[in-house]
């Protein structure tokens, strides 16, 4: 649980079930494709969601494209291959 952006993105990361306890949020791939789930203020919702994860019912998700860990490659490349230009 938690109300924090990036927890929301390392739960998906991770492939962690997570509830936030918010009705947005400013990473809005780690529902649409990750584990993470807006519960909002609501406690019935709340409970429902962590009788779920502790059942193992949990929202599994997947870690969306380009989260492998390898941008500082992809940016180092970039850089590499910049003419000095802006474009």
């Amino acid at each position: 649980m938690t109300d924090s952006g990036g927890v929301q993105e390392e739960t998906t990361a991770l492939g962690v079930p997570c509830l936030t306890l918010r009705t947005t949020t400013e990473r809005p791939v780690t529902v649409d494709e990750g584990t993470n789930t807006l519960v909002g203020r609501d406690p019935e919702r709340l409970r429902r969601e962590v009788d779920a994860i502790l059942a193992g019912r949990g929202k599994s998700g997947r870690v969306p494209p380009l989260w492998d860990g390898r941008a500082a490659e992809r940016i180092a490349r970039v850089i590499a291959g910049w003419d000095g230009r802006l474009r």
